[in-house]
């Protein structure tokens, strides 16, 4: 029976484990159930797909996104893995195939929709197959304070009580305590071997900037930093994705909608290009993106705010899966804040679910405002400390200036209590700036003694304040009141003087220098780089899989580095298994020689 170590060696061609992949690995063979948190890049995968490999039957793996299951099946193929999937898209002849595999256990890895697995004739084909565990992921979707939410998901604690004897391992990206203790309570997963890896992502750099013109800003961006590189744009609307990758491919670019309002046929086409593309831009609701296994993501930007900051950090960790540089890029304003909060007053949740998503919006606005490093806060969220400020974000990079804002911050929470608290930012504004409107004059609001006194600064710098006193919850938006802003009590110290404030001064987003496609050694020969790129290009296409489930770029940088010119070396090569190594070795050697007669030329 060959090992965890064997199998990572010989099927997937790596040396050793990262921590502590093993450790998981062994609680499975072992037939325990586990809990992994791990950063998305950090190798979840390998975690379920090995020890299935170990054990006797086939390992059930339920996955959220049906669109994915191809190219992860297909991967696992590449590797010489037995893997298949069933959900809606196949006929009834194939997903009979499929089952009659997997009765007669022809397969290794088969990939179910939770909808599927929860279907008694489905749970009545499991009862009469060998099972070796069953690994359920993006676990965090059994959460209903989460962001992605899956009915279906609330269904999978019945894998604990039909199959007792069976090991199963739950699996995310992100999770604070609250949503970890849900996963744990709605899996039945009391007793299970709980495994949390640091949540730090230092590949990725993280930026973020108000919005004044926001396609502008990410014209700029993408044009100065990443012309030519694959990466996601987050939208909150479904109708700013579609206008906003119109807008970009008028300006050049490869860009594509991606929402739960386009049909599934076009979904599915549109995801297949961008996973086997290289510098196809996704525009794309949060219906994109769990499970996304593309290694160079290089850029994710935000147009508007995310709900959560573990939206965020589950969003932004689509970027650099490959561990080369990244940037999570984001712009916001205190309209996205409104449009959220109205979002959350209109839900169907209950009270308490209001209130605790409130407060996570508040945490994410908190991260926007910061002047201090934002690394440091995020990973704070999650319950990490990190000793010093990270050195690769905007605040460490470019550190924010401030000012003495006491005196203007008395001024508009004036404002806000002498007009009652029944108006939004604009007319507090106005008040302030001592402009005659029509609704000045309605409510009498000239002869108030707020009226006029904030000449000194203009309306920007006016947003800027009431925005960071929103941020730092010492005024609220009252929905049901159009807007209008509210006093809070952590206000009160502020107003009567007994304490100072300083605020962020509004910078525009600087460009920062353009991050490489892969960061690649100084003495490279590019030439036979491009060779090799050429060569898994033509094979990708030949198998009708992304260029990177043939090697990833990593491994090409090896090949340029170490030349290999025999069968053994190729074999020493990282991410080169037994499978990979007869299938494609002689067509790269054969690539490396030409681009080597090439260069002597």
């Amino acid at each position: 029976m060959l090992t965890a170590l064997d199998i990572l060696q010989q099927t997937f061609g790596y040396a050793t484990f990262r921590a502590p992949q093993k450790e998981i690995m062994e609680t499975a063979i072992a037939g325990k159930d586990a809990l992994v948190l791990m950063p998305t890049g950090g190798g979840k995968s390998l975690c379920y797909q090995i020890p299935a490999l170990a054990r006797p039957g086939c390992g059930i793996v339920i996955s959220p996104l049906i669109a994915l299951m191809q190219d992860q099946v297909s991967a696992m193929r590449e590797l010489g893995v037995r893997a298949s999937y069933l959900n809606s898209t196949q006929d009834s002849h194939t997903a009979f195939e499929v089952e009659r595999a997997l009765l007669e256990g022809e397969l290794d890895l088969l990939y179910i929709a939770p909808e599927r697995l929860t279907q008694k004739r489905m749970l009545d084909l499991l009862a009469r197959s060998n099972i070796a565990l069953f690994a359920i992921d993006e676990a965090h979707c059994v959460s209903q304070w989460g962001h992605d939410f899956r009915a279906d998901y609330l269904q999978l604690s019945l894998l604990h009580e039909q199959f007792p004897n069976v090991p199963r391992i739950a699996l995310t990206a992100t999770a604070d305590e609250q949503t970890r203790n849900e996963i744990v309570a709605r899996l039945r997963l009391e007793e299970a071997a709980q495994f949390v890896v640091g949540f730090d992502r230092p590949n990725i750099r993280y930026r973020i900037g108000l919005k004044h013109n926001a396609r502008q800003q990410l014209l700029q961006f993408l044009k100065a930093e990443h012309p030519d590189h694959a990466g996601i744009v987050y939208c909150l609307s479904r109708k700013k994705t579609e206008e906003t990758a119109s807008w970009l491919t008028t300006q050049g670019f490869t860009a594509l909608p991606y929402h739960a309002g386009l049909s599934a046929e076009l979904r599915a086409a549109h995801q297949a290009r961008f996973l086997r593309e290289d510098t196809v831009i996704m525009v794309a609701t949060i219906a994109f993106g769990m499970g996304i296994d593309k290694p160079d993501v290089r850029f994710v930007a935000h147009l508007d705010l995310p709900k959560t900051i573990e939206a965020y950090y589950q969003e932004t960790g689509r970027a650099g899966r490959d561990g080369e540089p990244a940037d999570a890029w984001m712009i916001y304003g205190l309209q996205d804040v409104i449009k959220l909060r109205q979002m959350m007053q209109g839900s169907q949740g209950n009270e308490q679910h209001k209130r605790i998503e409130q407060h996570r919006l508040n945490a994410m606005l908190g991260l926007c405002e910061i002047t201090s490093c934002r690394r440091q806060t995020l990973l704070q969220y999650f319950g990490e400390t990190y000793p010093e400020p990270c050195g690769n974000c905007d605040s460490c990079l470019e550190p924010a200036q401030t000012w003495e804002a006491t005196e203007a911050c008395r001024m508009a929470l004036s404002a806000v209590a002498r007009t009652g608290e029944r108006f939004g930012v604009n007319h507090l504004i106005d008040v302030l700036k001592g402009k005659e409107t029509d609704k000045i004059w309605q409510f009498d609001h000239h002869h108030l003694p707020t009226f006029g006194v904030g000449d000194a600064l203009d309306n920007n710098q006016w947003r800027s304040v009431f925005r960071q006193l929103v941020g730092r919850g010492l005024l609220s938006v009252d929905l049901e009141g159009y807007g209008a802003l509210q006093l809070q009590e952590k206000c009160r110290p502020l107003l009567k003087g007994e304490v100072t404030i300083a605020l962020r001064k509004d910078q525009k987003q600087k460009i920062a220098k353009r991050q490489t496609k892969t960061a690649l050694p100084d003495d490279i020969n590019v030439s036979l780089w491009e060779a090799l790129r050429d060569c898994r290009r033509e094979l990708a296409e030949e198998q009708g899989v992304p260029p990177y489930v043939i090697f990833h770029d990593s491994t090409l940088v090896e090949m340029c580095s170490m030349v290999p010119k025999t069968l053994n070396d190729f074999a020493e090569l990282s991410g080169v298994g037994e499978r990979k190594l007869h299938k494609y070795c002689e067509q790269f050697l054969a690539a490396i020689r030409q681009a080597e007669r090439e260069y002597l030329e």
